[in-house]
């Protein structure tokens, strides 16, 4: 069984295209399929919306239930941990990413190609300015972190039940659930897409987001920050001896009128720049490392209900009863 994981957050406009892409998705399947639905904390009708109809799904399908708004990565673990398939992929709700990549994902891991295939951007229809920072992110993330990294990023994937399992086993908080993927080795697969434009709604990916998201991606996978921090003091202090010595020299031969002033400013400006900039590294390893040893889990599960047929009692809401072929 393939399990097709979609968190869903503030996708309430985009369900109903989704539901219908599904159904055709799987058709063109035409294996023994469950769609696990999880619901972020979500603020709008989406927990509501999905709740009306999925006891009247024909497909198989699950409907988990967040605590509160965790995070894409959170949700998508959640999905992850309570598929029931032999082989999982991650879908977006609001399906910039085409479901049909889910069928190539499939295909590779049931030949024994690959235990995880990841799809990565080789285009988007996003506006150029974003398109760019997002690209040369990807690039700097690529030549200086996870050099397994796509050049265009990862958004989807799919995996077979034992990286599951083992992802599943890693409890890390404020981290990249794609580079913890890249880490886990296993035979890998790549398969190129170009990201669709989104029809409805508005997207929840913030600016905040994506700043945090970079931040947790790039102080949860490597050390980098911390070598050039050590760079930097070694040249600070390198600069510091020639600096006191120019003073000195300045001094004993009667050239400096204000002793010490210029080259004073000098070094308290820079070291104390240079400071700052350690302290605020140095903190982001020690938030890490505190968050990681509180042993908080990564989501909680509010509820979760299962829906392997639609069940004979249901009684639709008002306009859910032909949902499956008009919404």
């Amino acid at each position: 069984m393939l399990s097709l994981v979609i968190p869903v957050y503030k996708n309430e406009a985009n369900l109903p295209r989704l539901q219908r892409e599904l159904e055709q998705f799987a058709g063109r399947f035409g294996r023994d399929l469950e769609v696990v639905f999880v619901v972020d904390g979500s603020p709008d009708g989406s927990l509501r919306w999905l709740q009306q109809r999925l006891p009247a799904w024909h497909l198989r399908s699950q409907l988990v239930e967040l605590s509160r708004n965790f995070g894409s990565f959170a949700a998508i673990a959640a999905g992850l941990r309570q598929a029931r398939g032999d082989y999982m992929a991650v879908v977006t709700a609001d399906l910039q990413e085409p479901l049909d990549l889910a069928l190539e994902f499939h295909r590779r891991m049931a030949a024994g190609e690959a235990d995880v295939v990841f799809g990565y951007r080789t285009g988007r229809a996003d506006a150029a300015a974003s398109s760019f920072v997002s690209d040369t992110f990807w690039r700097l993330y690529r030549r200086f972190v996870v050099r397994d990294m796509p050049k265009g990023g990862i958004d989807v994937f799919g995996c077979t039940r034992t990286v599951r399992d083992h992802l599943a086993g890693l409890q890390e908080v404020n981290t990249n659930l794609i580079a913890l993927l890249l880490w886990l080795g296993f035979r890998r697969a790549f398969v190129g897409y170009e990201r669709q434009p989104r029809l409805e709604g508005r997207s929840a990916w913030t600016l905040g987001r994506k700043i945090r998201y970079a931040l947790d991606s790039v102080f949860a996978f490597t050390d980098l920050p911390i070598r050039a921090l050590l760079l930097l003091g070694v040249l600070g202090t390198v600069f510091a001896v020639v600096a006191g010595v120019t003073v000195f020299i300045g001094w004993l031969t009667g050239h400096v009128p204000v002793l010490g002033y210029t080259p004073l400013m000098l070094v308290i400006t820079f070291f104390g720049g240079l400071t700052a900039l350690g302290l605020g590294i140095t903190g982001q390893y020690l938030w890490l490392t505190l968050q990681n040893s509180r042993g908080r889990p990564n989501f909680i599960v509010r509820s979760a209900e299962t829906f392997d047929r639609p069940r004979a009692d249901y009684a639709p809401v008002a306009g859910a009863t032909s949902a499956r072929n008009s919404s």
